[in-house]
């Protein structure tokens, strides 16, 4: 569906960043050398350096889930195993694509708040060195979470410590590691080699991109096979100068920062007002740029007639409602008096 309101349903749904779209225009003057090797791209990846480091290595890819299956091969042989969150994007939100198309098992996680701990990692590794289990090979966790929380920095260097404690690597899936970053009020890099992050991928659609993300891995360059693994998993652009420009427009000042600032700010505003609401309860803290909130399914249908969005849990009535770069006061004003008015009307 196409439509003027801006809604609560996904940060997928906002549109392009003005200056990103602006960004992308002005990359489009004359010719440039295909597949990455243009001065576009030689200046995206400085920037990438920047945030994450002089030695990493970045391989810009289309969207989410191939930057995730992209970064997660070059960790995996098909005997091993990942270990994530039983909500993570990678097992419930790719279609299988991971285990398709790397031939390894993911190995899912109950956690009570979405997140993974050592402890919890620790009770799912097992069966190491039997020939007759799969190998745990790689821990993935995802930044900020599905539910909208965040590991603290010193959360992830501890199951960065445990992975490699064990000679397995950490993967990080940041879709929306911007808003985790702009929340916990740390750089990008926070989340880098320096809390024993291997591999990451990098969103920037959900922070006001056009399909651009990235994998960056922290692994010496001599060893990895990432440039041939994104080239035969498909996610090599031919026309790189377009995405590149993206990441330019975002990473060389504080754009990313203040669209996830802003982003995060909009739910805030939303929980608050949704939490005042008798008969509705946040079923997890408001972190980043989620609110999940309990809500009778009556009240949710009726809503949904106005305000698309997507219901989180059917059995336990939780919903999703997410705040995007472009979400306004009013927006989220207007939103809030409508669930108090549909919820009033369900109590009468």
């Amino acid at each position: 569906m196409t439509t003027e309101r801006r809604t609560f349903a996904s940060d997928n749904f906002a549109g392009i960043h003005p200056d990103v779209l602006t960004a992308i225009a002005e990359a489009n003057g004359g010719h440039a050398t295909a597949y990455g090797a243009d001065p576009v791209t030689a200046e995206a990846i400085r920037v990438f350096r920047q945030h994450f480091g002089e030695t990493a290595e970045v391989f810009l890819a289309f969207n989410g889930t191939g930057a995730n299956v992209v970064g997660l091969q070059s960790l995996l042989r098909p005997f091993e195993a990942v270990i994530c969150a039983e909500g993570a994007h990678i097992n419930v939100d790719e279609c299988g694509a991971p285990e398709r198309f790397l031939g390894s098992k993911l190995i899912a996680v109950a956690t009570p708040d979405g997140k993974l701990t050592p402890d919890l990692v620790e009770a799912a590794a097992m069966g190491t060195g039997d020939e007759h289990h799969v190998q745990p090979r790689v821990v993935s966790i995802t930044q900020s979470t599905e539910v909208g929380t965040c590991y603290s920095v010193d959360e992830v260097a501890a199951i960065g410590a445990w992975a490699h404690d064990r000679g397995m690597w950490l993967h990080l899936d940041g879709a929306r590691l911007s808003n985790a970053a702009a929340s916990l009020g740390v750089g990008l890099g926070a989340f880098g080699s320096q809390v024993g992050v291997d591999v990451l991928s990098y969103g920037g659609t959900k922070n006001g991109a056009m399909g651009a993300e990235a994998v960056v891995s922290f692994l010496p360059a001599d060893t990895s096979s990432l440039r041939f693994i994104r080239k035969q998993s498909m996610q090599l652009a031919s026309k790189m100068r377009f995405v590149s420009a993206q990441f330019v427009a975002l990473l060389s000042g504080d754009l990313w920062k203040t669209n996830a600032e802003h982003a995060n700010a909009m739910a805030q505003r939303l929980a608050a007002g949704v939490s005042q609401v008798p008969g509705i309860r946040l079923a997890y803290p408001v972190e980043t740029n989620g609110v999940f909130a309990v809500l009778p399914s009556a009240v949710t249908a009726a809503v949904q007639r106005e305000f698309p969005f997507y219901v989180w849990d059917e059995a336990t009535g939780v919903v999703r409602w997410m705040a995007s770069f472009d979400t306004t006061e009013q927006d989220v004003d207007d939103f809030v008096a409508l669930v108090t008015q549909t919820m009033g009307e369900y109590r009468e």
